[in-house]
């Protein structure tokens, strides 16, 4: 059975994203589009737009043409706007990196993606250098001033108009954000212009902000839901971003009560934290209306408990990277089932379908989602077999999430195929884990599963098989770890076991050592 949006479809422009987004930047163009949050320091939306055709000018003087990579490695700052759009306004594909990459996961994505040119901060230099010289990007920029790299206002001196490109919508891509999709190593996600700016239509007749609205912009904008959700969906519909370069609970309460915010975009550690943490007692959250969670489940008695401290509506999303991210979203007008991921966004299509086969399954039943509209990604960078294995002949993208759907339409996440564990919404891919957990020298083999956890939803916990004669703590391992992989893939439980099971072909059963943990946490 195919199941379809609740809302009538909606006319999506074929036109590139930097156009579809300024379009009224006339409206209000001394407004500020992004606020720094901890030194107040804006950028009005004139200087976002102006300052984006200022960039692909600047960009296209030093030889950047339309299809080239430029890679973002920096956490949220007012300036990323203007870096974001204006590789887009030349053509060019933005590959945003996590800031909290070590200098070899960034090289991966340098290389895989083909990055030319490389920018970020003065306190991630000696990181972002050690990866562009282990790829072939030729010029690192900083924002501000910092030795062995070119400022970022050096970019924005040209003033003449950049070139003219010629973006065909649905082929051009404006964004290459990387993705562990169903299972593996982390892939470069192919979104095009279209995509995007499909999902923000598709989005705004359930979630359009307000001009006058100020939202928080503390969910990274590396990563899609701040990409997309806050940061485009924001500027289309002339709101103000309060941005957080890190996440600290009394800031982020402070600046909720000063700008008197109405929607905040957050995932469940954050949602925990406004049920439970008792500094949130301390701050004025009268203005707060809606919560809207994403990029991990929100259980039920967290979404609960936020909403009667805070008095507001709690309500949840759901997407993946590849879908631009969202297929489904809890409208603020009808009723929130609090367990529920909401109904699917319009021009939507999804069905509930039997794990490992093409059959539908029954109305109430568990299957995996499976999901098609304009949103769905064009495929996963230099990888064409992933790309199969994800979206089918006739376009339907297998989420490998494990889903139900009740009689209103509404979707509820049970469980999931893809191996992936979801860290404070993170993805961490646990072949990748494993492989620096099989690196330390007394280590014979080993295996990474997702093991819960109330804050995180999710941490990596490893079981270990140790070479024999050889010993080692859990820490010294779980300290291996951490000097390899960013900190929301750091191993934080470990156990010695005397062996992985395994099938015949040597594939980790890992499905096995998911339940034997999830039994183990709820006895």
């Amino acid at each position: 059975m195919t199941y379809r949006s609740p809302f009538p479809d909606v006319e999506i422009p074929e036109i590139p994203l930097p156009q579809f987004l300024f379009q009224d930047v006339a409206k209000w163009p001394e407004k500020p589009a992004l606020m720094d949050g901890p030194t107040g320091r804006s950028v009005s939306y004139k200087q976002v737009a102006g300052g984006a055709r200022k960039l692909a000018a600047g960009l296209a003087a030093r030889g950047f043409e339309k299809g080239d990579v430029f890679a973002i490695y920096s956490p949220n700052l007012p300036e990323y706007a203007i870096v974001f759009f204006g590789v887009a306004l030349a053509g060019g594909i933005n590959t945003t990196a996590n800031p909290l990459y070590t200098a070899e996961e960034l090289a991966h994505q340098l290389n895989d993606s083909g990055a030319r040119f490389l920018i970020t901060i003065p306190q991630f230099l000696e990181k972002a250098q050690e990866a562009a010289a282990a790829s072939d990007v030729e010029e690192i920029f900083v924002f501000g001033e910092a030795e062995g790299a070119t400022p970022f206002m050096a970019l924005l001196q040209h003033d003449f108009a950049p070139p003219e490109v010629e973006i065909d919508p649905k082929e051009d891509l404006v964004a290459l954000p990387y993705s562990s999709g169903t299972t593996g190593l982390p892939k470069g996600v192919m979104l095009t212009h279209y995509n995007v700016v499909a999902n923000i239509s598709q989005c705004e007749p359930i979630e359009k902000m307000d001009p006058e609205e100020t939202t928080i912009g503390i969910l990274p904008f590396y990563h899609i839901y701040g990409m997309v959700i806050i940061l485009s969906m924001a500027l289309r519909s002339g709101a103000t971003v309060v941005t957080m370069p890190k996440f600290e609970l009394d800031q982020f309460l402070q600046l909720a009560q000063q700008h008197a915010m109405k929607n905040l975009y957050l995932v469940p550690p954050i949602v925990l934290a406004l049920a439970k943490h008792p500094m949130v007692d301390e701050y004025d959250l009268s203005s707060v209306e809606y919560v809207t969670s994403g990029a991990a489940p929100l259980p039920a008695p967290v979404a609960k408990a936020c909403s009667e401290r805070l008095d507001c509506i709690v309500k949840q999303g759901y997407g993946m990277t590849e879908l631009s991210p969202v297929s489904h979203i809890a409208p603020r007008d009808r009723e929130i089932k609090l367990e529920s991921s909401g109904v699917a966004v319009p021009n939507t299509e999804f069905r509930i379908v039997e794990v490992g086969t093409d059959e539908d399954v029954a109305p109430g039943e568990k299957g995996e989602l499976w999901v098609r509209g304009p949103q769905v990604m064009k495929g996963y960078l230099n990888n064409e077999q992933a790309t199969r294995n994800t979206i089918d002949d006739d376009g339907w993208l297998h989420t490998g999430d494990v889903a139900v759907v009740d009689e209103d339409g509404y979707v509820y996440i049970v469980d999931r195929v893809k191996e992936l564990i979801k860290y404070k919404g993170f993805q961490v891919a646990p072949a990748e884990v494993e492989a620096v957990v099989q690196s330390h020298p007394a280590v014979a083999d080993a295996a990474v599963i997702p093991s819960p956890d109330e804050e995180a939803g999710e941490v990596p916990k490893a079981f270990v098989v140790l070479k024999p004669g050889q010993t080692a703590t859990a820490e010294e391992v779980m300290a291996h770890v951490a000097e390899h992989v960013a900190p929301h893939k750091k191993v934080r439980r470990l156990e010695f076991v005397q062996e992985i099971p395994k099938t015949a072909s040597g594939k980790i059963l890992r499905r096995e050592l998911v339940e034997r943990e999830r039994a183990t946490a709820s006895s």
